[in-house]
């Protein structure tokens, strides 16, 4: 099974228990209204931790081995511009609340125009980064998406 997110302005977090060998892959819109990331807000806050919580059950279930689970989050960004950033945005957010649950996470931010393309293999924890038209020939029923 291939997941697969394209990015603009967006997130996509990928979750892998490598002991039960399953995976899930979350698509998170992070961008504001400037094209920047945007402030974490309380109800951004409260939104996205309600979401980020049921998205952990349904992937890790009641897995308490934290050394087993991989997370890793690739972001979209436009270029940085001479005006201010906010000094925590919702990969921080999520960051903070995956090392509560003791989980490590990678992080990778990409600040360009054109939109990214992340592929998940969510049974073997696989992660990529394409170009946007390097799957165009991949046949639809076999792309899906969390």
């Amino acid at each position: 099974m291939l997941m697969i997110a394209d990015l603009h302005g967006a997130l996509a977090l990928c979750l892998h228990d490598e002991g039960r060998g399953v995976g899930g892959l979350l698509h998170l819109r992070f961008m504001g209204g400037t094209g920047r990331p945007s402030d974490v807000t309380d109800n951004t806050l409260s939104s996205v931790l309600v979401v980020l919580d049921r998205f952990k059950r349904a992937v890790l279930g009641n897995s308490t081995r934290g050394d087993e689970i991989q997370a890793r989050i690739l972001a979209h960004a436009l270029p940085p511009t001479d005006a201010g950033e906010p000094s925590a945005s919702l990969v921080d957010l999520i960051q903070a609340d995956l090392a509560d649950g003791k989980i490590a996470c990678g992080t990778q931010l990409t600040r360009r125009t054109e939109s990214v393309r992340v592929c998940f293999q969510p049974f073997e924890g696989r992660v990529w980064i394409s170009g946007p038209n390097d799957l165009r020939a991949t046949p639809r029923a076999s792309r899906s998406a969390v």
